[in-house]
């Protein structure tokens, strides 16, 4: 082949790699939902890096190998690094490890060793921390490297991120660069709890954490206080006396930050390779999530005389771990039904031995994951444990796909109760509308118990277990029926306990509408729609008799609640169960439909903080929403009037930052009236 064929061949190469390699970059790292894997990112890195060492005179401006991340996600304030936030060169094998070294020894001119330390090489997302007067004033995502995203309110919710250190930090300005990462028991713990809620669950803990710190509304504080940040570098401010990294680590665990435990000196390259295979081998018992080792010299003018290159320094490497994945095929696709009545589609495998554990099944989450992916039984898949924690399908082996294969669709009934099932037009999970369904009745019940619904005192997870298990509750109607000569057959069940619970239950007939509907479990249907709807319907009656088009026409509701509201009345037996509870004796004081509310303040959307003097919070919210207005829960820049009471929360503080009117007790009734 002539040498302008090959350059032309190398060009088209290098082309397409680039523009594949930048779309996987903001893919990771601005919008946190990978589509390849790290093992075939690597590959298609090393090969365009390959192609332009070979056409240097052909690499393009934007080459993911001039660049450290992705640009800066919007919706940021963004925030330059005074010192760039530099990525890493990767050595795929011990061979590749050993040439490092040699390289390293070679510019240094040293024939004998030279000391590296070794650190974990955690799984999440770079952050600049920066302190003046011991103060954190910012924090940054790593960005492009050059610019982050100022992420401060968010991270300030992490507890592992020091707000101010200790006196023995120095009190100039000082950078400290460092992982936030998501620890595998809280990524179990937020999946089990967004399962249960019918949410897409997390992929990974890197996908996780990092996309906890671009929360912009709605934050997940319970995310955030699970992040755990980990200290490893300081850019600015180091003290002159400090001469090794193994020292800078020492200096930032003595000014108040964590830093990785299982770091280790060692002598030689041999000496990496073995620490490198000691953390392998506590890869899967690890706290955090970890893909490999980082490896630097330990002396920090060997350092400065290696230098760094655009994107990476020549002094350190991430000695990458071996990917975790394997191929087996799918023996059959099952439907189970959870807790909150979402249809789960779960793969199950001819058992295939991955990352240390026999996996035999794999869950699909829901019918775009199925189409997405298009899982077939009898395909061959590749199989990896996401995060080295939860079974996932990560692709199908198309070229080994039998003939004769179909498509999967998800059942058009509820498996466990044969209720018609719902996908609601916005969520892609697909549900059992129906409040009785054994797979979700005893989590419906414990909900219809609670005290923000019908407030039954004794009626709690583990009573009600025990009544389902028992058979003496199979439906919700059913709580009702209960005596005290029935309960005294539980098992540990005394006599005046049974007669509390029974007590209990008889004081819960009488509610109000909006608790009764709270109680129901309608999806979407919270506190504020609850008593939107009690106010202008007055009765059950006339909301069973409401249109989905009538239900979306009342402001507040909108089309995904109307939907949802639509669907669960539309269903048989929840409106038997309705009748069957108030034949049991639930009632609440009806009233007179509501006149049409004034609109003066429409399009407004208000929220309340601290408590108020002259009426409670609840009244507040009425008020505001019978003249047309919004109450929410959150700041946000849609946000028209935050109203301030006594003792005022981090609310308040926000809404100063994005200056948003702040109204007193006062200027409430004023605008009110």
């Amino acid at each position: 082949m002539s040498s302008s064929r090959s350059r032309e061949k190398a060009a088209a190469r290098i082309a397409a790699l680039v523009t594949e390699l930048n779309l996987h970059l903001r893919l990771y790292h601005v919008e946190d939902q990978p589509q390849i894997s790290d093992a075939e990112y690597d590959d298609l890195y090393r090969e365009l890096v390959d192609l332009e060492n070979a056409f240097p005179e052909l690499k393009q401006p934007d080459s993911p190998s001039e660049r450290v991340g992705a640009p800066p996600a919007t919706g940021f304030t963004q925030v330059a690094h005074r010192v760039p936030m530099l990525s890493l060169d990767n050595a795929m094998g011990s061979d590749e490890m050993r040439a490092f070294d040699e390289r390293v020894r070679r510019v240094l001119e040293i024939e004998g060793d030279v000391p590296y330390l070794g650190e974990p090489k955690l799984d999440g997302a770079g952050i600049e921390l920066v302190y003046e007067k011991r103060r954190l004033v910012v924090g940054v995502t790593r960005g492009d490297g050059r610019v982050g995203e100022d992420v401060t309110s968010n991270l300030r919710f992490c507890q592992t991120v020091p707000l101010a250190l200790n006196d023995s930090a120095p009190t100039s300005r000082l950078s400290v660069r460092g992982e936030v990462t998501l620890p595998v028991a809280a990524f179990e713990r937020l999946n089990r709890n967004r399962l249960e809620a019918g949410s897409e669950p997390f992929a990974n803990p890197r996908n996780a954490a990092a996309g906890s710190l671009r929360q912009l509304h709605d934050i997940d504080t319970d995310r955030l206080r699970a992040l755990d940040f980990r200290a490893y570098a300081v850019a600015e401010g180091l003290p002159g006396n400090v001469v090794r990294q193994s020292e800078i680590l020492e200096c930032l665990t003595a000014w108040g930050f964590s830093v990785s435990p299982d770091v280790e000196l060692c002598p030689n390259a041999e000496a990496v390779v073995a620490y490198h295979e000691k953390i392998l081998a506590s890869r899967n018992t690890q706290p955090i999530e970890i893909d490999g080792t980082v490896i630097k010299l330990d002396r920090l003018d060997q350092q400065r005389e290696l230098g760094t290159l655009s994107r990476a320094p020549r002094w350190a490497i991430a000695f990458k771990f071996p990917p975790q994945q394997e191929t087996t095929v799918v023996e059959s696709i099952e439907v189970q039904v959870g807790r909150t009545g979402a249809l789960t589609p779960v793969a199950k495998l001819s058992p295939v031995h991955v990352g240390g554990v026999t996996v035999s099944s794999a869950s699909l989450h829901n019918q775009d994951e199925i189409e997405r992916k298009d899982v077939r039984v009898k395909d061959t898949v590749v199989v990896q444990r996401a995060g080295d924690v939860i079974p996932q399908i990560v692709k199908v082996v198309i070229e080994k796909r039998p003939k004769g294969t179909r498509r999967y669709r998800l059942p058009s009934h509820c498996p466990v109760c044969g209720d018609a099932a719902v996908r609601l037009e916005d969520e892609v999970v697909t549900r059992c509308p129906n409040i009785d369904c054994p797979a979700q009745l005893v989590n419906n019940l414990r909900h219809f118990a609670s005290r923000g619904a019908l407030d039954v005192e004794g009626l709690g997870e583990k009573m009600v277990a025990q009544l389902v298990e028992s058979g003496l509750v199979a439906r919700m109607s059913d709580l009702f029926r209960l005596d005290a000569d029935m309960l005294g057959k539980l098992e540990r069940m005394g006599e005046k306990s049974a007669s509390n619970l029974v007590a209990s239950i008889a004081r819960a007939r009488d509610t109000t509408l909006s608790r009764f509907l709270i109680a129901l479990s309608i999806r979407h249907v919270g506190e504020g729609v609850a008593e939107l709807l009690a106010g202008q319907f007055g009765d059950i009656a006339p909301i069973l008799a409401a249109t989905q088009e009538e239900l979306e026409a009342i402001d507040g509701v909108g089309p995904t609640i109307a939907e949802s509201l639509a669907a669960f009345f539309a269903d048989e037996r929840n409106r038997q169960e309705i009748a069957q509870m108030q034949q049991l004796g639930v009632h609440w004081p009806t009233a007179e439909p509501a006149a049409p509310g004034g609109d003066a303040l429409k399009g407004k959307t208000f929220v309340l903080t601290g408590g108020l003097a002259t009426m409670t919070r609840d009244e507040a919210k009425r008020l505001i929403q019978q003249q047309g207005g919004k109450v929410t829960g959150s700041v946000s820049k849609k946000t028209s009037y935050v109203v301030v009471g006594t003792d005022p929360g981090s609310k308040a503080k926000k809404a100063e930052e994005l200056e948003i009117e702040i109204l007193d007790e006062e200027g409430l009734v004023k605008l009110l009236s």
